[in-house]
């Protein structure tokens, strides 16, 4: 239906107005919070008659002559007409959102942050919230995304190119926050396009309802008309709100209408009686939802509920006018016990939010401490970490403070958070670079070490890997990327040469256990031999080479065979049959072998056997010395006292001397 057509109806009805809509300051009490309610375009202007007059069918057909009987003069079905029409129709209480909303403040937000928030939001079916998170975000990415771009512009020219050339495309955050950010707009304007496509068709929807109405009006009078309307009124109770420009045309057409649909009709007081009937149990019922909320303890969902009781009120339709004011002031009553329960909610929840306020202070200057602090260990960063989520974590649970104080409370708070992990992050910037230093040095001990890995001197190369191991571990970590395969590789660098050594130790005690049992014979041999009556040097010699050329034994026997060894020599050197030279020539000969054998032997003889020298020589410049002041002695009793002292000093001289040249011997004998 064209607008020619709802005017012409409209003018149809011009003289015919309503009584006076009871204004909202007759609805409420102004002195109680009011029942939120979101309004939509379909929302009456305050003033105008704002319910559908929805008849219902009678119980039961009424005779001609009741008809006729109870039919009133024109006038009178007019006022009842405008009663009926009258705003029954209860004021959702609307009031703006008490609830505080999430404060959005990414004025310090990095990129990270940004693309974090938009995967969050990105499911988020709450049009009006995800409308607020795209305005308060898109403005911060802006600036990154500028400052981001004239790095790269300022680098480029830098770097001696043209400014005209220059082409910026992102990074990967960039592109990952465009493309969400593109997905949700695209998905919040179609939102509201659908949205608008679907009050077009509402539009369109009432206008046929209208003329299908229009049709029954001017039609002639049958049994089934009062079903059409009905339905045509169940169908337009259905359809949602239009354009705006449109509701209150609709809104007087549809009403008038019905006016006269019910003015044409003998039955239409009747009708009326019985649906106002109806309507004041189902409103009575209202009530008694409205008063059962008062006990429930959950206060926003008693609210919430309250709301969806107010909407049905208001469609209802209306009541004997006699029930009006008494079931509205109950309803009233029932809505303004929950309002004084919500009131004085708000005001327990102002005091909370004061306290909030403090403790939220308390934290804020336990976390700035944090944005000083400094360390060059990972496992205390690490700790303050714990701590500073600790505290977070108490923020979080405090709950809300006052409104006109959240933006810089929690700019304090959030400003010192981040600063402790930007200074985190740079400590860790610092660290990378050290690691990376480390696993240079790391390299070249790798190097070193597969140097060694293959050689075959065992205990010399040993000495220098376990010092690789040391200096090692003394260099520190390296990037975690590569830490396993670099330990990797110098483990096994390491584990070769040992796993070689340690196979060549299983040979060598082996051989080394030979070893022992061959010196067990020799000694044997050395004491059946040098003990006997006239035993004969030469294989007393040969035994005694014999066993000190035999080499190493395991290490838990070497002092048994080397007592053993010992107590033999006692008692070969004790054989009284042996010359006193002789023994003096074996006991150096044993001495000197057992010296060469013994690590780094060849040097510690040549060592002896200058030593040797020089106390030969000492002596023997010694002993000319004496002989020569021998000289100068006169004959005297005193005189032969201090020659025999002498004579003494040079026979003791000589007698060094003799042994020190069979030392010397011996050694000769050893090379």
């Amino acid at each position: 239906m064209d607008n020619e057509k709802l005017q012409d109806v409209s003018n149809e009805t011009k003289n015919e107005t309503p009584e006076e809509v009871q204004n909202q300051a007759e609805l409420r009490d102004e002195n109680q919070p009011e029942v939120e309610e979101e309004k939509t375009d379909g929302d009456v202007a305050a003033g105008q008659p704002q319910e559908e007059v929805e008849e219902k069918q009678p119980q039961e057909e009424v005779s001609a002559e009741e008809k006729q009987a109870e039919e009133k003069p024109v006038e009178e079905e007019k006022k009842e007409e405008a009663s009926a029409t009258e705003s029954e129709e209860v004021d959702p209480h609307n009031e703006d959102d008490d609830e505080e909303e999430e404060e959005l403040d990414f004025e310090h937000a990095d990129k990270e942050e940004l693309v974090s928030k938009i995967r969050e939001i990105k499911n988020e079916e709450n049009i009006r919230s995800l409308d607020r998170v795209l305005k308060a975000i898109k403005p911060r990415f802006d600036e990154l995304y500028e400052v981001s771009k004239n790095e790269a512009l300022q680098k480029f020219v830098t770097d001696g190119n043209e400014a005209d050339a220059f082409e910026y495309h992102g990074d990967e955050l960039d592109k990952e926050f465009i493309t969400l950010y593109g997905q949700l707009k695209s998905k919040r304007n179609k939102h509201y396009k659908d949205l608008e496509n679907q009050k077009e068709d509402n539009l369109k929807k009432k206008e046929r309802i209208l003329e299908q109405l229009r049709e029954i009006v001017d039609g002639e009078e049958s049994a089934e008309s009062i079903n059409g309307v009905r339905e045509l009124q169940s169908e337009w109770k259905k359809v949602g709100s239009v354009p705006g420009a449109m509701n209150k045309t609709l809104w007087a057409n549809y009403n008038a209408l019905l006016d006269r649909y019910y003015d044409n009709r003998s039955i239409y007081f009747e009708l009326k009686d019985l649906d106002r009937k109806k309507n004041m149990k189902l409103k009575e019922e209202l009530c008694e939802k409205a008063e059962a909320l008062a006990s429930m303890e959950d206060l926003k969902t008693a609210i919430i509920q309250l709301n969806d009781l107010h909407e049905e009120y208001k469609h209802i339709g209306p009541v004997p006018k006699e029930n009006q004011e008494p079931l509205w002031q109950r309803f009233k009553a029932a809505s303004d016990s929950i309002y004084a329960k919500r009131k004085e909610h708000f005001e327990h929840l102002k005091e909370e939010f004061e306290n909030n306020l403090v403790k939220k202070q308390e934290l804020i200057n336990e976390v700035e401490v944090f944005t000083k602090f400094t360390s060059d260990r990972i496992t205390e960063w690490n700790g303050k970490t714990k701590e500073i989520l600790d505290i977070q974590k108490r923020w979080e649970a405090i709950g809300g403070v006052p409104r006109e104080k959240a933006k810089a409370i929690n700019k304090a708070f959030w400003g010192s958070f981040k600063g402790f992990f930007a200074n985190k992050n740079q400590f860790f910037k610092e660290l990378e670079s050290k690691r990376e230093e480390n696993l240079q040095k790391k390299q070249e001990l790798i190097e070193k070490a597969e140097a060694l890995k293959d050689s075959d001197d065992w205990n010399s190369t040993a000495d220098k890997l376990k010092h690789l191991q040391t200096v090692w571990k003394d260099v520190g970590p390296v990037p975690e990327k590569v830490r396993n395969e670099t330990y990797k590789k110098f483990k096994t660098a390491c584990d070769h040469f040992f796993n070689r050594r340690r196979e060549q130790n299983q040979e060598q005690f082996k051989a080394y256990e030979d070893n022992l049992k061959l010196k067990q014979q020799v000694c044997d041999q050395l004491e059946q031999e040098g003990t006997k009556e006239n035993p004969d040097l030469d294989t007393l010699y040969d035994l005694v080479d014999n066993y000190t050329s035999i080499g190493f034994v395991p290490k838990n026997a070497i002092k048994k065979i080397r007592n053993r060894f010992d107590s033999v020599k006692e008692k070969i050197l004790s054989n009284e049959n042996i010359h006193e030279d002789d023994r003096t020539d074996l006991r150096n000969h044993i001495q000197m072998g057992r010296l060469k054998n013994t690590p780094g032997g060849e040097r510690k003889l040549h060592r002896k056997e200058h030593s040797i020298k020089r106390k030969i020589s000492t002596i023997e410049n010694d002993i000319s010395t004496w002989n020569t002041n021998m000289e100068f002695f006169a004959d005297s009793a005193t005189a032969d006292k201090l020659k025999a002292e002498m004579q003494e000093k040079i026979d003791k001289a000589e007698s060094e001397l003799e042994d020190l040249r069979s030392q010397l011997a011996a050694i000769s004998a050893q090379n």
